[in-house]
């Protein structure tokens, strides 16, 4: 799914509303409906909703929920933020509608004289400023933002927390953020939803649809993207009946050194389970048996030295390299990873120790084969492009240096990033906390690996490769709780993982 900027949603609302056509006020009752839906699910009659409604678009919508909850038997008050202006157009309205209906109890905020009594089980509904927001909270509406956080009741959020930008964060005011429970947002996620700093803003957060003009969808750019189950099934390998292991790819993956060997065996076995037709293993010498025994499908390739990589054998069999995994940063390996960056004419998946190598030694970003793939965690990632003042500021600076570099950058997390040489940033929707374990990363960089091995585009290894191990890793977690998962559940349920996307089930 496209991701789009706040300023492109209300392009999209005004597309919908000229060429559904349909009329400003009525997509407002078609978004709010959306809402009461959901609340009238989660919420009973004996709680009573109390709504904190702005006189824009956002307090328009808390006005027509509650409308429509109090028309279902639930107690409803509404709270409107006033600053000494009429309410104009669909607020307007809305207000009107309420005053008509006179089932909801109707009262102003001048003050914080205002705030009303509020009791142990009501539920608060976040309706005072929107996406339109266009800078932080001060004075009297962060006043009574800092008093719905104090309260240790429900707060639901409409469509996005008053307060929180819809991107870019970085020069807003954390306390003058409303913390919602539950945000209920329109039609797409807010790209600052995605963002780790956010999490206790937003808090459960749900896309609701409200028919917004598929045609405008479509003719608005982004670069930012959602991934979803029918879009990455898409990119799925097709199998021929006569193909062999000689025709889906042979892949070399270079890990291990001493003390380290459990990477290349997570690493190896997620390769396999991706699909590969041939692996082979370049480990130190004292780790052939451990390979040999713990991975047989693999072929071993030997180094020449005991505990660490050295070395590489002809690469010239190979249909993509991965090198990282439990790797170490002794001189020797530096050397041979310098060397291996200077003869690879195919794409390398990049991780762990290889990158803390290039982090050091910048020059040689810039002999990266074309369409590599880089697997760093934050930590990785700052030491490649230094400190950054917030998550957007990373994702920009993410598309910078994959376009510099002409790589594709996977910034792991819970909504893993991939970032293209041509600007495009993936979010992904799938994985779940139980994922940070050790080993996780080992066996996602195996898996790209394994795609990208089989002749896959670098975009879409990277893409279906962090879908599947986060897809992996929540069937992981159903079998065996997140608490308990380990990588090699992940690894496991590849197979699971693949027949889920497969089928659409």
């Amino acid at each position: 799914m496209k991701l789009f900027t706040t300023k492109q949603i209300a392009t999209l609302d005004k597309y919908t509303i000229e060429n559904e056509p349909v009329s400003d006020i009525d997509l407002m009752e078609r978004a709010s409906l959306q809402i009461t839906n959901w609340l009238v699910q989660q919420f009973s009659t004996e709680q009573k909703m109390l709504f904190f409604a702005g006189p824009g678009n956002n307090g328009g919508d808390a006005l027509a929920i509650a409308r429509q909850m109090a028309g279902l038997d639930f107690v409803c008050e509404v709270y409107l933020m006033d600053f000494g202006k009429a309410l104009t157009d669909s607020p307007k309205l809305n207000w009107q509608r309420l005053e008509e209906q006179g089932a909801v109890k109707l009262s102003r905020l001048t003050s914080m004289a205002d705030f009303p009594e509020v009791g142990r089980e009501d539920v608060l509904v976040d309706g005072l400023f929107g996406s339109g927001l266009s800078r932080p909270l001060q004075g009297f509406p962060a006043e009574v933002v800092q008093q719905i956080n104090q309260l240790l009741n429900t707060v639901v959020a409409i469509d996005i927390p008053s307060g929180l930008m819809g991107e870019d964060n970085s020069t807003g005011i954390r306390e003058n953020i409303i913390r919602a429970d539950f945000t209920l947002t329109f039609q797409f996620p807010k790209v600052s939803f995605l963002f780790p700093e956010n999490n206790e803003f937003a808090g459960d957060w749900q896309v609701l649809p409200i028919g917004l003009h598929p045609g405008g969808i479509e003719e608005i750019d982004s670069n930012f993207y959602f991934l979803e189950q029918n879009e990455v099934r898409g990119r799925m390998p097709v199998r021929s009946k006569f193909d062999h292991k000689g025709t889906l790819g042979h892949a070399l993956l270079i890990a291990g050194s001493y003390g380290k060997m459990g990477a290349a065996v997570l690493a190896s076995k997620a390769c396999l389970r991706a699909g590969v037709g041939l692996l082979t293993v370049h480990v130190p010498h004292f780790g052939y048996s451990i390979i040999q025994t713990t991975v047989p499908e693999a072929m071993a390739s030997i180094d020449q030295h005991d505990s660490m990589f050295t070395q590489f054998p002809d690469i010239r069999p190979f249909s993509a390299i991965g090198v990282g995994p439990g790797l170490g940063k002794k001189q020797n390996s530096k050397k041979a990873l310098f060397e291996l960056l200077e003869t690879a004419n195919v794409p390398l998946v990049i991780d762990a120790d290889a990158l803390n190598i290039l982090s050091e030694n910048q020059d040689y970003l810039k002999k990266l084969p074309e369409g590599s793939i880089l697997t760093p965690h934050p930590g990785e990632f700052k030491r490649l492009v230094g400190d950054t003042a917030n998550s957007f500021d990373r994702i920009q600076k993410q598309q910078e240096f994959s376009n510099r570099y002409n790589c594709i950058v996977v910034l792991k997390g819970a909504h893993t990033c991939i970032s293209t040489p041509e600007g495009k940033l993936y979010f992904n929707s799938t994985g779940n906390p139980g994922m940070a374990t050790a080993g996780s990363g080992d066996a996602l960089t195996g898996i790209i690996l394994g795609l990208l091995a089989q002749k896959m585009t670098s975009e879409d290894a990277a893409v279906l490769g962090v879908y599947l191990h986060g897809m992996a890793g929540d069937l992981a977690a159903l079998k065996k709780s997140e608490f308990a998962l380990v990588a090699g559940d992940i690894i496991d349920l590849m197979g699971e993982a693949f027949k889920k996307l497969g089928t659409g089930l």
